[in-house]
């Protein structure tokens, strides 16, 4: 059997005068954008723009909501209910599926960002505020979240389908967890150490910072837009995993009733 695999971006996380990172390039490598909504980066033109880009080239859209922190690139942990994640949710899922709309057409999935996305992995009653959001908002959505973490085990409870992330560009702890940014070997900047990681996850498994292997489910791959030499990383990745014989393919939303009548 073919292995399947989508290829996600985090971009659209500029914002006024300040550019970051080449998303408009990466777009040719990557099956799917998870595009900022304007709580930890991205502004409403920035959102448009990447937006249509991506319909252009035929990339799935998708949000990426976050903490309110834009100093803190939304990495920064912060306090919050489930009912006031919840509002946050709807409120960014709702923006950027109105760009997608205002383009001719519709948002495909939703993708938590940073500390929002590490706190709901291990956090139920988080995790089940942020689903039931997307969910409320559009139950057709597709939902990105850490592999064999609380955001899939939430989302498949309520019926969302689900899509289980993983990382080329980061390790892992032997709870499944990533290791938090800062600490030493959390970042892997090495390409052929992160293939290979990545084909070690394709194949049901990681081996975590601790040598021991853990194992997981790979439906998609992130690649993160902001990091040095992103769009040489997504090159080198895509190529190789064509060369393996991995289809690249993004996980699809249902069509809407909407989209039947037309």
């Amino acid at each position: 059997m073919t292995p399947t695999l989508d290829l996600n971006c985090d971009m659209g996380e500029g914002f006024g005068a300040y550019t970051m990172g080449n998303d408009i390039a990466i777009l040719d490598h990557v099956t799917s954008a998870n595009i900022a909504c304007g709580f930890h980066a991205g502004d409403p033109p920035t959102m448009r723009r990447v937006v249509g880009a991506a319909l252009a080239k035929g990339v799935k859209v998708g949000a990426h909501p976050s903490l309110p922190d834009l100093q803190g690139f939304g990495r920064r942990v912060m306090q919050v209910s489930p009912a006031d994640a919840y509002a946050m949710t709807v409120y960014q899922v709702g923006a950027l599926m109105g760009f997608a709309q205002a383009a001719g057409g519709r948002l495909n999935h939703v993708k938590p960002h940073g500390a929002l996305y590490n706190m709901a992995a291990k956090d139920r009653k988080l995790a089940d505020a942020l689903v039931q959001a997307v969910r409320d908002v559009n139950p057709t959505l597709v939902f990105f979240g850490l592999a064999g973490s609380e955001m899939i085990r939430a989302a498949e409870a309520i019926g969302l389908r689900a899509a289980s992330e993983v990382f080329a560009d980061r390790s892992y702890q032997d709870d499944g967890s990533l290791s938090p940014r800062g600490t030493p070997g959390a970042m892997i900047e090495d390409a052929g150490q992160a293939l290979a990681q990545v084909r070690q996850m394709l194949a049901g498994s990681v081996t975590a910072l601790s040598g021991n292997s853990v194992p997981l489910r790979a439906d998609t791959l992130c690649i993160h837009g902001d990091q040095p030499g992103a769009l040489e990383f997504a090159q080198t990745l895509r190529a190789a995993l064509q060369a393996d014989g991995v289809q690249l393919q993004a996980p699809g939303a249902a069509p809407t009733q909407e989209s039947h009548r037309a």
